[in-house]
């Protein structure tokens, strides 16, 4: 075996070999317990305690006892102040029902609750409590508040001051703290140890080895002790002011300034608030928070405007303004803390004009969506009334052949029968009135009596017929274009029967053509000849909003289809529209053309309907349906929803129920419900509480935006919104 002398150089391999025995041995050797952290297990229990074990914790115990939380709390403090514990309360923590124990370095936090379903039984749990800045307490003292994370205590000692004062000096030495002296404050460039207290010491420690745990470097203290009229000695242990942070930083709460570091801190209030406050307990002396407002009321463009009344505690009350608020700022102190109250009330002018702003408002938007529904009934009126006048008052004839227990008129479409359930459904390009009379002629023959309804309008009417114990109910209906029939009762039941193949419409007349050229309307927002038999522009936006999202104009013009297209290309392209070749179509009968216009893309459409040509041109505005937060995702459509009426409702699309509020999308609430949905035919219910349902159908198409706006009166308006 060979040997190295003393002083030779050791090789690094060997150094490394040594290095690794070395803790290999260290981890062959038993972990040291931890002083700081008490054995709550081998701690003692009340008198008829029964353990909770059913989840073992090596940090915590938890037990029964036979008596009410009040009994309990009191026994536990009793039982364990005999066993050595000082019980103490933190600072601001004085509601606390649970109670907090310090012996020597130990901590230990006992809580207590009811049991469970037992309220003459109770629980206590035991949990250790580090104590990371240990200070002594004397013995027998009283009124004992104690943090013991910076430190903080505040005591009445039962001893004379001189006795007080070397109990402190013996045991403070004793666990680590070193009396400071002008060398050994070097370090701190503001301490003062000279200065004095009136009946009373002052000294100051610091503790080279940090806190308890040699976790963090804990910072000099200042020991105050006074002299008592009854010859006790009040103690008073904090941080030395010298080692207290001067230059505070600023956290926002609730949009006013709060001083860190806090213990605690809170507010209430937001800038939409007519009041607003903030409590704040500051680990700084008061001449640093109040050179902390100083700066921060200047750095915000508030005026300081001199003090403010007194309240009690307070050692600073100062009055500011901003030129919407007045405040009030109170600082005063209680243990180490600094404490912060700070007040800011909206000035009345402020609050009436922020009042009449609101009612402006709400004004403007009602008054928008008055308007904005006036302007869809009567654009919806528009359409209505050109789509009426191209279906006929002609008398119908019976189609021949038909198998069904009513009879089909001549030009019905689309035909739907289902014998076994009583149910008829076609459309005809006949009027209400002409498609009525066909069925009082034909149904009154055939012993068919027609019980009066109030229903019997151009646009609708509602026909009840009875015989011989059956029954038979039709509602005629303008849809468009075309007029819907569905019937249904027992008077139509019979075995299934193959429905019949509508017959055709007969041919329409000849195009028209016109006489003069196409004027532009000089009035019109989107280009329309001044020779046509009706037209309508309608436009869709929030209410209180100025940008359209969605402009269209519909139009009957008593001119040729070619005719018609030449104008619109001139009259768009004037206007810096440029015409897309890509998927145009035009044929004698139709014409659909996609332009890019300034405010967005567009679409024109023509068609004939007898001898005109109708005309739909859309035009809109992606960047307002984004700006409204309305534009629908890629390849999907959107739809919004909103409610004006009373109650709360819910609508039920695509396996979705949402539920709409009242007021939804009105003035307080000006946006509701959105859902995305891929293209498709929708059937939707809406349910509003003491009304049937409703169900309707939507279409949607990927890049359109739908609004469904349930009224007063709980129908539903459909509106494309883009």
């Amino acid at each position: 075996m060979s040997i190295i002398k003393r002083g030779t150089q050791v090789p690094a391999r060997w150094r490394l070999l040594a290095c690794g025995l070395l803790l290999m041995a260290s981890a062959s050797l038993p972990a040291r317990a931890d002083d700081g952290i008490v054995d709550v297990h081998a701690l003692p229990k009340l008198q008829g305690a029964f353990e909770d074990n059913s989840r073992p914790d090596p940090h915590r115990v938890q037990y029964g006892v036979p008596t009410i939380v009040a009994v309990t709390t009191a026994a536990a403090q009793k039982m364990l102040s005999a066993d050595g514990w000082v019980p103490y309360v933190r600072p601001l923590d004085e509601a606390n029902t649970g109670l907090a124990f310090k012996k020597g370095r130990q901590g230990l936090s006992v809580s207590f609750t009811q049991g469970l379903g037992r309220p003459d039984q109770s629980s206590v749990t035991y949990t250790p409590n580090r104590i990371y800045s240990n200070v002594p307490f004397p013995e027998s003292a009283i009124d004992l508040v104690f943090d013991e994370t910076r430190p903080y205590l505040g005591c009445i000692a039962p001893a004379t001051l001189e006795a007080t004062q070397d109990f402190y000096a013996r045991e403070m030495a004793a666990i680590g703290w070193r009396k400071l002296t002008p060398a050994t404050a070097a370090s701190w460039p503001n301490a003062d140890l000279t200065v004095s207290v009136p009946n009373g010491v002052r000294a100051f420690y610091d503790h080279p080895d940090g806190d308890s745990t040699q976790f963090y470097q804990q910072k000099p203290v200042m020991l105050t002790l006074t002299r008592r009229d009854d010859g006790r000695t009040n103690v008073d242990i904090r941080i030395a002011p010298f080692a207290l942070p001067t230059n505070l930083e600023a956290e926002d709460m609730s949009g006013l300034p709060a001083p860190k570091p806090y213990k605690s801190a809170g507010s209430r209030g937001d800038a939409r608030s007519n009041r607003r406050e903030l409590t704040v307990a500051a680990l700084a002396d008061l001449p640093a928070v109040l050179a902390f407002y100083h700066r921060e009321f200047a750095a915000r463009g508030w005026t300081e405007e001199g003090n403010a009344p007194p309240a009690p505690g307070d050692e600073v009350a100062l009055k500011f303004s901003s030129p919407e608020e007045t405040g009030v700022l109170r600082l005063g102190r209680k243990y180490d803390f600094t404490m912060v109250r700070l007040t800011a009330q909206v000035k009345e002018a402020v609050l009436a004009a922020r009042a009449k702003a609101k009612k402006d408002a709400d004004d403007k938007f009602m008054q928008d969506a008055d308007a904005m529904v006036k302007q869809v009934i009567a654009a919806d009126e528009v359409r209505r009334k050109a789509q009426a006048a191209t279906l006929s008052d002609t008398p119908l004839q019976a189609q021949a052949g038909s198998n069904t227990p009513v009879p089909l008129p001549e030009n019905a479409e689309g035909l739907k029968f289902e014998g076994s359930d009583g149910q008829l459904e076609f459309s005809s390009a006949s009027s209400v009135k002409a498609l009525t009379a066909f069925y009082r002629a034909a149904l009154k023959p055939a012993g068919w009596k027609e019980q009066p309804s109030v229903i019997n309008q151009p646009n609708m009417a509602v026909m009840e017929f009875s015989k011989g114990g059956k029954s038979i109910s039709m509602t005629v209906m303008q849809m468009g274009p075309k007029v819907n029939v569905r019937a249904d009762g027992t008077g139509l039941v019979m075995a299934a029967a193959k429905p019949v193949e509508a017959k055709s419409a007969e041919s329409r007349p000849a195009q028209a053509k016109s006489t003069e050229p196409l004027k532009p309307d000089p009035d019109s927002a989107l280009p329309v000849p001044m020779q046509r038999s009706s037209s309508g522009v309608s436009s869709t936006k929030f209410p209180g909003s100025d940008q359209s999202f969605r402009t269209e104009l519909e139009a009957s013009i008593p001119a040729e289809l070619s005719d018609v297209l030449a104008f619109y290309r001139v009259e768009l392209t004037k206007r810096g529209w440029q015409e897309k070749a890509d998927g145009a179509t035009v044929t004698a009968e139709r014409a659909e053309l996609a332009f890019t216009s300034p405010d967005g893309p567009a679409m024109l459409k023509l068609g004939r309907v007898r001898d005109e040509t109708t005309v739909s041109l859309v035009q809109r505005n992606p960047q307002a349906a984004i700006k409204a937060d309305i534009m629908p995702r890629a390849g999907q459509a959107k739809v919004i929803l909103g409610n004006i009426g009373p109650k709360e409702a819910s609508l039920t699309i695509n396996n979705q129920t949402v539920k709409i509020a009242a007021g939804a999308g009105g003035p307080q609430s000006p946006k509701g419900p959105m859902l995305d949905l891929p293209p498709g035919k929708y059937q939707y219910a809406l349910r509003v509480a003491g009304r049937p349902a409703r169900n309707e159908t939507l279409t949607a198409t990927a890049g359109d935006a739908w609004g469904l706006l349930v009224g007063p009166d709980g129908d539903v308006l459909p509106l494309q919104m883009y």
